[in-house]
């Protein structure tokens, strides 16, 4: 289940907003100039691609010519796997930003963007079904987790556009990482612990 949790960026203890209804994060969202939408698959299907064909095509039309799929999993086949995990995570987990919108949809797991908005950040939980459209630069960092599992189709206008510019700035390590919020996540709280922080 996706959700949305925001903060102050000057208080990465408190948080301000939450809530796990995907209309609500999509309207949220969308006063940024962020999209955010929920894909059902045309048919079943284990390429991501195909499985999703129409609304591929639809952003390919938009000027995303430029489209793969990355996956992530533990492999414990490869001894390697913990240290490139681990350092794939902690290069997108640093602020940054791309001189083109950073599309991402997640065919399958999940991972947290999170995204410096007016003062605030806005942590969106992305799982499977989930589509994310991030402005140019819009400063932002991902979290994939200590244990990285997910399939994403990303869309590129070129691929040189998705080349991250780093700020320098260490906000991102003051605030929560992907597995402590997804441990205290909206849908883990329940829908009265959502409506507490909302209203607070």
């Amino acid at each position: 289940m996706s959700w949305l949790v925001v903060f102050p960026e000057r208080e990465p203890e408190r948080r301000t907003r939450a809530t796990a209804d995907a209309g609500a994060v999509s309207s949220e969202l969308a006063r940024w100039g962020v999209q955010f939408e929920r894909w059902l698959p045309d048919r079943e299907h284990v390429d991501p691609l195909v499985a999703y064909a129409s609304q591929v095509g639809r952003l390919r039309a938009a000027g995303y010519g430029t489209v793969d799929v990355v996956r992530l999993a533990p492999d414990a086949s490869d001894p390697g796997w913990v240290g490139r995990a681990q350092a794939m995570r902690e290069k997108f987990r640093d602020e940054h930003t791309h001189a083109e919108d950073e599309v991402r949809f997640f065919a399958l797991g999940s991972g947290v963007f999170y995204l410096r908005l007016g003062g605030q950040v806005y942590c969106v939980g992305c799982h499977a079904g989930d589509l994310l459209s991030i402005p140019a630069g819009t400063r932002h960092w991902f979290d994939m987790g200590a244990a990285p599992r997910f399939v994403a189709i990303r869309f590129f206008e070129s691929a040189s556009g998705w080349v991250g510019d780093f700020s320098g700035d260490t906000i991102a390590r003051r605030f929560p990482s992907c597995d402590e919020l997804a441990a205290s996540a909206p849908e883990a709280a329940g829908v009265g612990a959502v409506a507490a922080l909302v209203a607070s």
